[in-house]
């Protein structure tokens, strides 16, 4: 059995597609669907089960593995960046993950976890996921704070050769639409110039960053779930690796990307950043992936310009707009 954790969240689902593609629909679904509509992201998906997060937890307390577990995907947290109930990140992100863990080692379960580029804060420490040293890192919210507990703790136990945790940077695609605030600019962008055919972006407070120049690592869906399939099939690796392209591209990049991608002129404007955030904000992020490279990872990634395309043209322009598997 397969387990995928926020099975029906964004990449937990689109990691269940993926190994769907890959011949194994033997997936044990764990959420809380509660009242959203991320269900529909598992329509036309293929698993065995579906449990609630609460109920996964009391069979892994347990401590016996009634599932035959070959590998926990362990996607489920809340993401949202800012939430400010700081224990609820505790028992959520942090403390549900070690007893995920645990859980894996202790029956000889393959481990993948979401860790976050949050960790990394404003960048003063650069972006290398180099283990000796993530305890330097500075995040600027409590979600990334949450993430980067875990990390310290896996390094602190001596267990990062025999798990994998991810540091995905910001990933965009199918398969997101449940989350609300939280979703991509992308897929924002694409339903706001339909609507007022231009699209808003957040003012510079930063003198050498002009307005839209402000850089992310934009990474694909479908490449980071490449990723973790790779990793699913190489057990030998273990650590902390991030997830991204390696190159940062300005939101004005975004901008012009998703307007060539529904074959408009663009047409951008720019507004005052609320001042809730402008002192977390990020300014920069470009993952270094050297690390991933030299553990033998060849899946390349896809770039901004083509990610946006097959993602505007191929599900945000349709009717059907998930991943799903045929």
């Amino acid at each position: 059995m397969y387990i995928v954790t926020g099975g029906a969240g964004f990449i937990g689902s689109a990691m269940v597609w993926k190994l769907n593609t890959m011949g194994i629909d033997d997936i044990l679904v764990v959420d809380n669907l509660s009242t959203s509509e991320k269900w529909n992201n598992l329509v036309g998906l293929k698993y065995q089960d579906y449990l609630h997060r609460d109920q996964f937890l009391k069979f892994i307390l347990e401590g016996d593995d009634p599932f035959e577990t070959e590998a926990v995907v362990h996607m489920g947290a809340c993401s949202s960046t800012t939430e400010l109930d700081a224990d609820f990140l505790m028992e959520n992100n942090y403390r549900y993950t070690q007893y995920v863990c645990r859980f894996c080692l202790g029956h000889n379960a393959r481990f993948v976890n979401a860790s976050s580029a949050a960790t990394y804060g404003n960048g003063e420490f650069g972006f290398d996921d180099n283990e000796a040293e993530i305890g330097r890192l500075r995040p600027l919210n409590m979600y990334g704070y949450s993430k980067q507990l875990f990390d310290l703790w896996s390094r602190d136990a001596g267990i990062l050769d025999q798990i994998v945790s991810l540091k995905f940077f910001n990933v965009f695609g199918p398969n997101e639409y449940h989350k609300d605030d939280m979703k991509s600019v992308i897929c924002k962008a694409h339903a706001q110039i339909l609507e007022t055919g231009k699209l808003k972006l957040f003012k510079s407070y930063r003198e050498e960053y002009p307005h839209g120049g402000q850089k992310r690592d934009f990474v694909y869906i479908k490449d980071c779930v490449d990723i973790m399939a790779w990793f699913l099939e190489h057990r030998d690796k273990g650590g902390i690796f991030n997830v991204g392209t390696g190159t940062a591209r300005t939101w004005n990049d975004l901008a012009n990307a998703v307007f060539a991608a529904m074959n408009r002129e663009p047409e951008i404007e720019y507004i005052p950043m609320p001042e809730v955030i402008r002192d977390k904000y990020q300014y920069f992020t470009q993952a270094n992936m050297d690390k991933l490279r030299a553990a033998g990872c060849t899946v390349k990634m896809t770039s901004l310009e083509d990610g946006a395309k097959d993602y505007v043209q191929n599900y945000l322009d349709k009717d059907d707009k998930y991943l799903r598997s045929r």
